[in-house]
Protein backbone atom coordinates (compact mmCIF):
# COMPACT_ATOMS: atom_id res chain seq x y z
CA UNK A 1 0.00 0.00 0.00
CA UNK A 2 1.42 3.68 -0.78
CA UNK A 3 1.17 6.38 1.77
CA UNK A 4 1.81 9.85 1.25
CA UNK A 5 2.99 12.17 3.98
CA UNK A 6 3.59 15.87 3.19
CA UNK A 7 5.31 18.33 4.92
CA UNK A 8 7.01 21.79 4.87
CA UNK A 9 3.65 23.82 4.52
CA UNK A 10 3.84 27.28 6.42
CA UNK A 11 2.78 30.42 6.72
CA UNK A 12 5.26 33.12 4.36
CA UNK A 13 5.22 36.32 3.49
CA UNK A 14 4.58 37.45 0.00
CA UNK A 15 7.94 36.77 -2.20
CA UNK A 16 9.33 34.50 0.08
CA UNK A 17 10.27 30.78 -0.95
CA UNK A 18 8.81 26.84 0.70
CA UNK A 19 10.07 23.61 0.42
CA UNK A 20 7.32 20.98 0.36
CA UNK A 21 8.27 17.17 0.85
CA UNK A 22 6.62 14.07 0.06
CA UNK A 23 7.58 10.66 1.79
CA UNK A 24 6.66 7.63 0.24
CA UNK A 25 6.21 4.73 2.03
CA UNK A 26 7.61 2.53 -0.33
CA UNK A 27 9.76 2.99 -3.52
CA UNK A 28 7.50 3.81 -6.96
CA UNK A 29 9.26 2.48 -10.25
CA UNK A 30 9.30 4.53 -13.49
CA UNK A 31 5.71 3.48 -14.43
CA UNK A 32 4.29 5.96 -11.72
CA UNK A 33 3.74 9.46 -11.64
CA UNK A 34 4.57 11.63 -8.90
CA UNK A 35 3.10 15.24 -8.68
CA UNK A 36 1.94 17.92 -6.75
CA UNK A 37 -1.64 19.35 -6.71
CA UNK A 38 -3.05 22.26 -4.57
CA UNK A 39 -7.19 23.12 -3.40
CA UNK A 40 -8.37 26.67 -1.71
CA UNK A 41 -11.49 25.64 -0.20
CA UNK A 42 -14.90 26.26 -2.09
CA UNK A 43 -12.68 25.63 -5.60
CA UNK A 44 -11.53 21.94 -7.65
CA UNK A 45 -8.14 20.58 -6.74
CA UNK A 46 -5.89 21.70 -9.54
CA UNK A 47 -2.17 19.62 -10.53
CA UNK A 48 0.63 21.77 -9.67
CA UNK A 49 3.72 19.85 -10.80
CA UNK A 50 4.32 16.23 -12.19
CA UNK A 51 6.63 13.80 -13.30
CA UNK A 52 5.17 11.81 -15.59
CA UNK A 53 6.40 7.76 -16.27
CA UNK A 54 8.68 9.33 -19.17
CA UNK A 55 10.82 11.03 -16.52
CA UNK A 56 10.02 14.72 -17.89
CA UNK A 57 8.49 17.47 -15.45
CA UNK A 58 5.12 19.36 -16.46
CA UNK A 59 4.06 22.31 -14.78
CA UNK A 60 0.70 24.14 -14.41
CA UNK A 61 0.63 27.23 -16.41
CA UNK A 62 0.33 29.67 -13.04
CA UNK A 63 3.83 28.56 -11.81
CA UNK A 64 5.53 30.33 -14.45
CA UNK A 65 9.34 29.24 -13.80
CA UNK A 66 8.72 29.48 -9.71
CA UNK A 67 8.17 26.03 -9.11
CA UNK A 68 10.78 23.09 -9.20
CA UNK A 69 9.69 19.56 -8.64
CA UNK A 70 12.52 16.69 -7.96
CA UNK A 71 12.18 12.90 -6.98
CA UNK A 72 14.75 10.87 -5.05
CA UNK A 73 14.26 7.54 -5.65
CA UNK A 74 17.03 7.03 -2.67
CA UNK A 75 15.08 8.58 -0.06
CA UNK A 76 11.67 8.72 -1.21
CA UNK A 77 10.84 12.07 -1.74
CA UNK A 78 9.10 14.21 -4.26
CA UNK A 79 9.83 17.54 -3.22
CA UNK A 80 8.61 20.93 -4.63
CA UNK A 81 10.46 23.74 -4.37
CA UNK A 82 8.25 27.16 -4.50
CA UNK A 83 9.98 30.42 -4.83
CA UNK A 84 8.88 34.06 -5.68
CA UNK A 85 5.41 33.41 -3.91
CA UNK A 86 2.60 35.06 -3.79
CA UNK A 87 -0.91 35.12 -1.82
CA UNK A 88 -2.69 33.58 -5.25
CA UNK A 89 -0.73 30.43 -3.79
CA UNK A 90 -2.31 30.34 -0.81
CA UNK A 91 -3.79 26.89 -0.52
CA UNK A 92 -3.65 23.42 0.22
CA UNK A 93 -0.81 21.08 -0.97
CA UNK A 94 -1.13 17.67 -1.99
CA UNK A 95 1.04 15.04 -2.94
CA UNK A 96 -0.35 12.42 -5.11
CA UNK A 97 1.07 9.45 -7.25
CA UNK A 98 -0.46 6.43 -9.78
CA UNK A 99 0.13 4.88 -12.92
CA UNK A 100 -0.30 6.74 -16.52
CA UNK A 101 -3.44 7.08 -17.14
CA UNK A 102 -6.31 9.56 -18.28
CA UNK A 103 -5.96 12.30 -15.87
CA UNK A 104 -3.72 15.12 -15.36
CA UNK A 105 -0.38 15.08 -17.32
CA UNK A 106 -1.43 11.41 -18.44
CA UNK A 107 -1.53 9.78 -14.86
CA UNK A 108 -4.15 8.00 -12.77
CA UNK A 109 -3.72 9.78 -9.80
CA UNK A 110 -4.45 6.94 -6.76
CA UNK A 111 -2.84 7.49 -4.06
CA UNK A 112 -2.95 11.19 -1.92
CA UNK A 113 -1.62 12.53 0.94
CA UNK A 114 -2.82 14.19 3.80
CA UNK A 115 -1.98 17.88 2.55
CA UNK A 116 0.04 20.26 4.05
CA UNK A 117 -1.08 24.22 4.11
CA UNK A 118 0.53 26.69 2.45
CA UNK A 119 -0.28 30.12 3.26
CA UNK A 120 0.96 33.71 1.75
CA UNK A 121 0.34 37.29 3.26
CA UNK A 122 0.92 40.29 0.93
Amino acid sequence: QVQLVESGGASVQSGGSLILSCKQSIYLSSDYCVGWFRQVAGKDREVVASIATDGRPRYAEFTSNRFIITQSTINLNVNLKMYRLAPDDTAMYYCAAGPAGRAEHGCDWKYWGQGTQVTVSS
